[in-house]
């Protein structure tokens, strides 16, 4: 499994949380944090952005992948059609919470979305 990491880094724990979840092990996690410019187009940002993943056609379309999505809502759905476009379906993405009365806050991993299911069941009900 390769995991895109839009986001924060993962400690240790999440990783092992990500991993019991899946039943499988994470082989390669690939950081690719944003910092976009918001008093410019994001459109030119995002490819900056996916510039730096360093993944081939064959991969996105071949590869089982696992995606952290950035927490700026705005970037986060073009980041998901983009890799929509590139995989011909939605990945899977990690859903994180905070910790429950932790001082200071800290994050666990509350589940793995599935966001491609979630398609499909919403296309039944049309």
């Amino acid at each position: 499994m390769i995991l895109l990491n839009f986001s924060h880094p993962l400690t240790a724990p999440q990783r092992s949380q990500i991993e019991a979840l899946l039943g499988a092990a994470i082989d390669r996690e690939i950081p690719a944090m944003p910092q976009f410019d918001e008093q410019q187009p994001f459109a030119p940002q995002l490819d900056s952005l996916l510039a730096q993943v360093p993944l081939s056609p064959a991969d996105w379309q071949g590869e089982p992948l696992l995606v952290v999505l950035p927490s700026l809502n705005f970037i986060a759905a073009m980041l998901l059609a983009e890799l929509h476009g590139r995989m011909g379906y939605f990945p899977p993405i990690v859903r994180t919470r905070p910790v429950a009365g932790a001082l200071p806050r800290r994050f666990e991993v509350a589940e793995i979305l599935d966001l491609q299911g979630l398609r499909e069941a919403a296309r039944a009900r049309r």
